[in-house]
């Protein structure tokens, strides 16, 4: 998986992780957030916990655009596939 920044594109990335029903986005959290953030010190980057949600990705762009992708059941490779996707639309 190729690391790198998302500074360029300066949108707000929201990652919903529902810490009970999706271990797997939670756990990609635990191991991804720092270095992602170490990436991309300016880009705020949301994590929201919260329970009996379905994990989504999130990315708001200018004039209120907003766009998600979700989460269930991507392997770690395919979640940051989807940020990028995010990020680069």
């Amino acid at each position: 998986i190729e690391r790198k920044s998302f500074e360029k594109h300066k949108r707000t990335l929201v990652l919903d992780v529902p810490v009970i029903t999706c271990k797997l986005t939670h756990a990609f959290v635990e191991r991804n957030y720092k270095e992602l953030k170490t990436l991309n010190p300016k880009l705020p980057i949301l994590i929201r916990e919260c329970s009996g949600v379905e994990p989504q990705l999130w990315s708001r762009y200018d004039l209120g655009v907003e766009k998600g992708i979700k989460l269930e059941g991507l392997l770690e490779a395919q979640i940051f596939k989807a940020l990028e996707d995010l990020v680069n639309i």
